[in-house]
């Protein structure tokens, strides 16, 4: 029996020994310790009811634990819904009540919460996993009897990543077990990977960088991980002399840069690194490469395609690109009107078509539909060139997406928040660049004629309200919004006037 993505992981394992996993205190998990807790977790999904095609959300610290439900949820024939830790319960309602899982398993002290925002709570069960394991899920599963692998076929759905425009909510991108696993065996062949290798892992496993691109990537080559809770410097540059590779976005390029014992040195022994989820300054590229005699290699990915370019392993990467189009993958540069291809060099909107590219937005066919030409390709929202030699180029967004640290932050949910308050006509919420993030969340604020309000009341009244990532850094205020004939804000112009409001170390 097979189940299209399972299987093709569970059949790359090396041998059931080797270590896949090193964690910050020196402990190892082996391919047999992961895979063995899988099974369990499986057949406990399976146990409680969880049917092929059910959701199984999971709110919940990044642990090799974590791992093993994703790897679960999918051997169990279910969809896995990882959602970032970050979310309070107000945003949290959202993500369930579109989604309704069946299944949510939440951190330890948060079971009563969930279960209240829950749309169906009578419905869902909620179980607790914690980053060391504990919470109720995994002593509720110890004694659970094996069940086989469930089937999937190709194009059944593997997972819904919830992901960010610049209107209305999130949406949830539904990508396939054949979207996951075509896409990561493309990169274990163009990056070089092998058993040989052990990569530094310091990203978020909620995200499609952390999960799908860098575990997936190391679990079909048959490679091993460090797997840190998240980027610290100093255990960063602790254990690189274990690694031959990382995946990173450029906030932890920055932080390294500013460690004097972050040397050629320190990285000789090194084969890669990578950078992706937000812009890599071009200024950053050339600082690595001059510093250590790397050059960090870019590309270009999204929720919904997995990832859609690279610059080559073998050649030169250049600053500012993102390479070239990967194996299978088409990328066209189009007339965002009409869809027309056009000629090299010109600048239009960045369009995809693979088989990486995902199947639609959940419960959404309408806008699924928009996001597709007739002719199959996805039409991104961003915009770019691709140069003489062939590389892809990105010069911005038709959307007024932001994306901060590697995190999309929608404008009009933040300018909702900030509306709501007292003492406030409106907002308009841009991104300016910033040197750590890529972008900084900015708000521009008009008030009411007497009010009092400050940059840190608008802030504290968005605590709870929204996840950290997505509260502005910096609040300023107008006595008017800029608008065109038409009537609508041009940000564009606002995204001029404080385009240089960051430097190192600010907020």
């Amino acid at each position: 029996m097979s189940n299209h993505l399972y299987s093709a992981i569970e059949s790359a394992i090396p041998d059931r020994a080797k270590p896949l996993i090193e964690l910050a205190d020196g402990k190892h998990i082996s391919y047999g310790d992961l895979f063995s807790l899988v099974e369990k977790l499986a057949s406990y999904l399976i146990y409680r009811g969880v049917k092929p095609g059910d959701r199984v959300a999971a709110q919940i610290e990044k642990s090799w634990q974590n791992l093993a439900l994703y790897l679960a949820t999918v051997r169990a024939g279910a969809i896995y819904l990882p959602l970032n830790t970050a979310y309070p319960l107000a945003e949290l309602e959202y993500f369930l009540g579109d989604a309704e899982p069946s299944f949510v398993v939440t951190q330890p002290g948060n079971e009563e919460g969930v279960r209240t925002v829950c749309k169906k709570p009578n419905k869902a069960i909620v179980e607790s996993l914690g980053q060391h394991g504990d919470g109720s899920l995994l002593e509720a599963a110890a004694d659970v009897l094996p069940i086989p692998v469930v089937a999937r076929e190709p194009d059944d759905l593997a997972a819904i990543l919830y992901t960010s425009g610049t209107t209305g909510r999130s949406k949830g991108a539904m990508l396939t077990h054949d979207n996951l696993l075509s896409n990561a065996r493309v990169l274990v062949d163009y990056w070089r990977f092998t058993p040989k290798d052990m990569l530094l892992h310091a990203l978020p496993i909620f995200h499609t960088h952390g999960l799908f691109v860098a575990c997936n990537v190391i679990l079909l080559s048959g490679a091993s991980m460090i797997f840190l809770p998240k980027f610290d410097v100093a255990t960063v540059l602790c254990m690189l002399p274990k690694a031959t590779s990382m995946m990173a976005v450029p906030t932890f390029y920055v932080r390294l840069l500013e460690e004097k014992n972050f040397t050629r040195e320190a990285t000789k022994h090194m084969r890669l690194f990578t950078s992706g989820s937000a812009p890599l300054l071009a200024e950053t590229h050339r600082a690595f490469s001059e510093r250590t005699g790397h050059a960090i290699l870019e590309r270009y990915g999204m929720t919904e395609t997995n990832m859609n370019t690279s610059n080559p392993y073998e050649g030169q990467r250049i600053p500012g690109t993102v390479g070239f189009p990967l194996p299978n993958v088409e990328i066209r540069i189009a007339d965002p009107e009409n869809g027309r291809a056009l000629p090299q060099g010109e600048i239009g909107v960045i369009e995809v078509r693979g088989p990486n590219v995902f199947k639609g937005y959940w419960r959404m066919p309408e806008k699924t539909k928009l996001e597709f030409r007739a002719d199959g390709f996805f039409i991104t929202g961003d915009v770019g060139k691709i140069d003489a030699r062939g590389y892809l180029h990105i010069v911005g967004r038709s959307k007024d997406l932001v994306i901060t640290g590697g995190y999309n932050v929608y404008p009009k949910e933040v300018e909702s928040e900030i509306d709501a308050i007292d003492g406030v006509i409106e907002s308009a919420v841009i991104g300016c660049p910033h040197p750590d993030f890529g972008e900084g969340v900015t708000a521009v604020v008009v008030r009411l004629k007497g009010a009092n309000l400050t940059e840190t009341d608008i802030k504290a009244a968005l605590e709870g309200r929204l996840a950290k990532f997505k509260q502005p850094k910096r609040v300023f205020f107008v006595d008017g919004l800029p608008r065109n004939a038409m009537g609508k804000v041009q940000k564009n112009v606002l995204r001029e006037t404080y385009a240089r409001i960051y430097t190192r170390g600010a907020a």
